[in-house]
């Protein structure tokens, strides 16, 4: 949807005029501020200065001005996802490769793409496979180990969104033999929010991953719950199994959410951390279920 909608008044020769820049989208609501920005993929310079401090290839989209930012208005507590930070995260050791034949084909690739970083280019896991959970900014208090889980049935019910976004951060084709995609979206209800951080491999008869990290916030009691799933399979399992569906196969294996119900969990993180601008105890936090107040 186009904010500035799709009139002009008057005649104005707009051809000499620069594109105006696009601001960040932003809300506060129950003492939170909720920021993103959604610019294009960066120009070569900045590409450049990033693989440098980065030490690896980039991806062939990169979106270096994108984020999505939540900030505590009554604390210093802030979380942010960006492309820098997330791809700061994949294996520059090289021993996480997954040693294919397209891992030479992906290499030629981009060694064409950037012939003049080439060099300062290390050995990496060339799926830009990362296990980005968020950036918290300085003096944020930090998140612990629990057993509480995200309260999925607060999630469904039919409350309305407030404000909604989706992020890309990065993106490659893999020389054209599947897809590596990061990307953030995030709804705001009247009383929660959930932001879902997704990575999303798919190499063409090799391998599906997904790796999902969601940040549940409670306004009423300033609890934070971050949640790291990973899934994976092998590529002819997954494609056999939604054969045997009435999918359409194809389809299917481009979308991550249908996929996930069928690639197995190999590993769950949860982590919680309260925010407390209130009176409220960490005791007192503690002793409230979570299908408590709404």
């Amino acid at each position: 949807m186009n904010p500035l909608g799709n009139k002009l008044f008057g005649e104005v020769d707009t051809t000499a005029m620069p594109p105006l820049p696009l601001r960040p989208k932003s809300m506060a609501i129950n003492g939170f501020t909720i920021t993103t920005q959604k610019l294009p993929i960066l120009k070569a310079e900045p590409i450049e200065k990033m693989t440098k401090d980065l030490g690896v290839a980039p991806p062939e989209m990169i979106f270096g001005d994108n984020f999505v930012e939540i900030e505590h208005e009554g604390t210093p507590w802030k979380i942010t996802f960006n492309a820098f930070d997330a791809l700061d995260r994949v294996d520059k050791s090289g021993e996480s490769m997954l040693q294919v034949a397209y891992s030479k084909q992906w290499q030629r690739s981009r060694e064409k793409t950037h012939e003049g970083i080439k060099d300062i280019v290390k050995p990496f896991d060339w799926s830009y496979s990362t296990d980005y959970t968020g950036t918290l900014g300085p003096g944020s208090r930090p998140f612990e180990a629990t057993t509480r889980r995200i309260p999925t049935d607060l999630l469904k019910r039919p409350d309305p969104i407030m404000f909604y976004d989706d992020v890309i951060l990065y993106e490659d084709e893999l020389a054209d033999n599947g897809i590596a995609m990061f990307s953030c979206k995030i709804r705001v209800m009247p009383a929660r929010l959930l932001l879902l951080a997704r990575f999303f491999l798919r190499l063409d008869n090799v391998l599906l991953r997904l790796r999902d990290t969601r940040v549940y916030i409670d306004f009423t009691t300033g609890e934070v719950i971050r949640e790291y799933q990973s899934r994976e399979c092998d590529y002819e399992t997954v494609r056999q199994a939604l054969a045997c569906t009435r999918d359409d196969v194809p389809a299917a294996m481009r979308d991550p959410t249908r996929l996930s119900d069928f690639l197995p969990v190999i590993e769950t993180r949860l982590e919680r951390t309260v925010l407390k601008s209130n009176d409220q105890s960490e005791s007192e936090i503690e002793s409230i279920p979570l299908s408590g107040p709404s």
